[in-house]
């Protein structure tokens, strides 16, 4: 195997394949990236990475000179091909080794024995395609909900309902709960699928095909193992869902409100950010609304305290405190200059919904649960 390729093509693809690889992988082998070269079509050369979960393959055109195929250290190319000089990239088979040449640069890997690779899973059907930056901007607002802590797996993802065009993503941690919906282009307009998918592989394909124009969706047919797929501008990934039932979310809206409060987002994400200064991960920020504002306090007694005073819509006058990290989370990445705070008292949930020129965006829905507190 012997081949050809910029050295910026090479490393943008290796750097994307290995973000695929596993931090502690079970077995050696599954922390290499393949290699694989073909001179049809003028040259290409594929790279890809699995570790039984999530699978990620990119092809680029290539110079090659030699057919061939593969298997190093990914971590160990991607660091080696980002730090190579602005010159084109030679890598071809030496015996058992690799060696990577670039201008006076040389390295020489080690390679892996290929037949203990697991052949990667084949794309699914597609069930729609999505418009790139669309998807991207609403991976951010939901996945910013799921858990982070692996012992409750289920809420370590995000659920993606698609009914005929429209996509819908939810995402909770108990503590509050995220809805986006948006219209989408599906393969059929009567195609009905639900399916649980890790929140840390939506937002890594997010990065990697957000600047795209489109994102191709793909999921195997009901009762075969459970695989969803992205595919856009050469690159291919798939993951294996969630198994499991997700908890009833949609239950956790009320459907009505008695109290409702709008403030400016940049305004009150800068607020919220001084006066927490004085608050641990366990401090909440109160803000109490009153006619015409809202004030914003942090700590008590003899700890440090701040407290900050801004201009707020408000219909009756009522005080929440709130996590001031889950607020913030929200508060960013809600898409509009002001939000509006639906309440019915200081202990159920509150409502957060972006707001343009007077209009409630209803696409999306920021639910947090308050913390109790005592003044």
């Amino acid at each position: 195997m012997r081949f050809m390729v910029d050295r910026d093509v090479l490393a943008d693809a290796v750097g994307w394949v290995a973000r695929a690889l596993p931090a502690r992988p079970p077995s050696p082998v599954l922390s290499g990236v393949r290699v694989k070269a073909v001179t049809d079509g003028g040259g290409r050369v594929t790279l890809a990475s699995f570790d039984y979960e999530v699978s990620a393959k990119v092809d680029i055109s290539a110079d090659v000179e030699a057919d061939g195929e593969i298997l190093v250290s990914g971590r160990l190319l991607a660091e080696i091909a980002k730090l190579l000089p602005a010159k084109p990239v030679t890598l071809q088979l030496d015996g058992p080794k690799a060696v990577v040449t670039c201008g006076s640069s040389t390295f020489t890997l080690l390679t892996m024995p290929l037949d203990d690779y697991p052949a990667l899973p084949a794309l699914p059907s597609a069930v729609g395609a999505v418009e790139a930056g669309l998807f991207a901007a609403a991976v951010g607002q939901v996945a910013v909900a799921a858990t982070r802590d692996e012992t409750l797996p289920l809420l370590t993802g995000v659920r993606v309902e698609i009914e005929g065009e429209n996509l819908t993503f939810l995402a909770t941690d108990r503590y509050r709960l995220a809805v986006k919906e948006l219209t989408w282009k599906p393969t059929s307009p009567e195609v009905s699928r639900v399916a649980l998918v890790r929140a840390k592989t939506l937002v890594e394909v997010a990065k990697s095909f957000g600047h795209t124009e489109e994102v191709q969706v793909s999921l195997t047919a009901p009762g075969i193992a459970d695989i969803i797929g992205f595919a856009a501008a050469g690159r291919e990934t798939t993951s294996l869902l969630i198994d499991g039932e997700y908890p009833q979310v949609r239950k956790l809206l009320p459907d009505s409100f008695e109290i409702s409060a709008v403030l400016s987002v940049p305004a009150l994400i800068e607020a919220v950010r001084r006066v927490s200064l004085v608050a641990d991960r366990n401090t909440p920020v109160q803000i109490a609304f009153e006619e015409g504002q809202a004030i914003l306090n942090a700590g008590a007694g003899d700890d440090a305290q701040a407290s900050e005073v801004l201009e707020a819509e408000v219909t009756s006058p009522i005080s929440v405190a709130f996590n001031p990290h889950y607020l913030l989370e929200g508060l960013s990445v809600i898409g509009a200059p002001q939000v509006k705070l639906l309440m019915n008292s200081a202990t159920k949930p509150v409502l957060f919904q972006g707001q343009v020129d007077g209009q409630v965006r209803q696409d999306y829905k920021y639910l947090l649960v308050p913390i109790r507190f005592t003044v």
